[in-house]
């Protein structure tokens, strides 16, 4: 075959184009590199028809591929084409068409990170470190233990047959041992099944809390992601809303913590069991209760009329669904106990809670709003959910009673309550509010030897300091200018420049300047 030209194709339909140019011979085999694919792409070509195969670094078959599906796999690959189908593959980014020497090319990566997801160069890792350490201050304040799960979870842990939106959103997939596995979504299944690992075991109540990265195929809009981490604070074991206040009151604490008020944002307070009470006036079963749930959750996210028709797609009829969302459109406890008597469960539970509010000093940021109902199908009692009082972002944090979860995985069911606080929202409002701090890498001490041959010397005062829990920034480079080693001080946020300079070490001493109060000393070794 005599083809003359570069390897590189640059463009998905020149490359293509060459590929076919006029004067191939009937029969080809092309072994194209695929830096997409990170393999060998094997195209059989004839003018009726066209075979593609690919073939990973082993040369291992694997798949085929259509046309359309080369072309986007493939925007740069390097080609090699032969009479035969049995010549030696060419390593990428080294060959040329025709047999010919032809130079290495080496293509960029797509630097950013897959859509949904984040990097974390060091100034938002400390930002996120900031936050966390926020979490970290209320949930320890509360006493409550820190616990962590896998990132990978069984699928069966996720998977409910209500309706719920996350069903939908799961990474999931079959690992090589033929279990159906998923990145979790959210937290609150794990901490079940944990529960449920202790069993008898497990001294109650439990006040368990978490910092964990969750991940939901969801579209990336401004304060959601499809990796973001949560924030969990759950309590196991108490029957009363005397749990659900002390949650809340965690929650408010983080607000306050962090310079947010009550007109900043509020929380809104409710109970499935409001619902629950007007589906039984209409003769509905049980069963009709999730869905109905998680249909009800999307009032404010959906036109009035597509929550109707999706309620009679669910068998409910016209006057039921209005008599629903009339109920749910009650503002004031004093209102929904004229509805529904104030024997009814719901109503006590709420009356009280908003009691221990006033007693916690944080009744100001709550709201009554019967239409929370969230959109997850294990919630069983009250209900709440932050919000932003300008109403520009979507639910800052949620929560809420699940009684009956352990039992729907096989254990015995326990009172359980909790909420889960992303990272995602509260960054955003804290951003628009100007509340966001501003921490800086520092370190106590910067060391650096002035001539080559103190390096070993350098390394020695930086193991001392750091035996001492100094944090130290040991310069890796000797000899470098005054000048320098103030920039770099400056730059490493450094409270002390330790100089290993050759007249002080021959004197058993080195150099200290305080870089606050510009002052300096000739210190002993020992003494360091």
């Amino acid at each position: 075959m005599n083809v003359s030209g570069k390897a590189q194709m640059t463009s998905k339909s020149g490359m293509m184009n060459r590929l076919f140019a006029k004067g191939v011979p009937t029969t080809h085999c092309y072994r194209l590199w695929s830096t997409a694919t990170n393999g060998c792409l094997s195209m059989q070509h004839s003018y009726s028809r066209v075979h593609y195969r690919h073939f990973d670094r082993r040369g291992n078959r694997s798949i085929g591929l259509s046309r359309r599906t080369l072309v986007s796999q493939s925007s740069r690959v390097v080609c090699a084409a032969t009479d035969s189908p049995t010549s030696t593959d060419r390593k990428a980014g080294s060959s040329s068409i025709g047999g010919g020497k032809g130079k290495k090319h080496k293509q960029m990566i797509d630097t950013n990170p897959p859509r949904g997801t984040r990097d974390f160069p060091p100034e938002e890792k400390r930002m996120q470190k900031w936050l966390f350490g926020e979490f970290d201050r209320v949930a320890t304040g509360f006493g409550f233990e820190h616990i962590d799960f896998p990132v990978l979870e069984s699928e069966e842990l996720f998977v409910r047959k209500a309706g719920e939106e996350i069903t939908d959103q799961l990474y999931n997939f079959e690992d090589k041992g033929g279990r159906r596995v998923s990145l979790r979504p959210e937290l609150t299944p794990s901490l079940a099944r944990l529960a449920l690992q202790k069993g008898k075991g497990l001294a109650l109540p439990a006040k368990w809390y978490a910092i964990g990265q969750c991940w939901r195929y969801e579209r990336a809009t401004r304060g959601r992601r499809r990796e973001h981490y949560q924030w969990n604070m759950d309590i196991i074991g108490v029957e009363g809303v005397e749990a659900e206040a002390e949650l809340l009151a965690a929650i408010t604490q983080f607000f306050k913590g962090v310079g947010l008020t009550s007109a900043d944002v509020g929380i809104k307070v409710s109970s499935r069991k409001v619902l629950q009470q007007v589906l039984e006036s209409c003769g509905l079963d049980s069963e009709t209760f999730g869905p109905v749930c998680i249909l009800v959750d999307k009032l404010d996210k959906l036109p009035r009329e597509k929550v109707v028709d999706g309620l009679l797609q669910l068998g409910l009829s016209n006057d039921t669904a209005e008599k629903i969302l009339s109920a749910l459109n009650v503002k004031d406890v004093g209102d929904l106990e004229s509805l529904i008597g104030e024997d009814n469960d719901a109503v006590k539970d709420l009356k009280r809670l908003f009691d221990l509010a006033a007693a916690y000093g944080y009744d100001e940021y709550l709201v009554f709003d019967a239409s929370v109902v969230r959109g997850l199908a294990y919630y069983t009692g009250v209900v709440f959910e932050g919000f932003d009082r300008e109403g520009k972002l979507r639910a800052i944090c949620g929560g809420g009673r699940y009684d009956k979860l352990l039992g729907t995985f096989g254990g015995e069911d326990q009172p359980c309550v909790g909420f889960g606080f992303g990272d995602a929202v509260i960054m955003e409002l804290l951003s628009d509010k100007g509340l966001l701090p501003t921490p800086s890498h520092s370190v106590d001490d910067l060391v650096i030897a002035m001539d080559k041959e103190l390096y070993p010397a350098a390394c020695s005062i930086a193991s001392k300091l750091r035996a001492n829990n100094k944090t130290v920034d040991l310069v890796l480079d000797s000899g470098k200018k005054m000048k320098w080693a103030f920039k770099q001080a400056e730059r490493c946020g450094a409270s002390r420049l330790v100089l290993v300079a050759p007249d002080e070490w021959e004197k058993g001493l080195v150099r200290v300047k305080n870089l606050e109060t510009r002052e300096e000393e000739d210190v002993p070794i020992d003494s360091i």
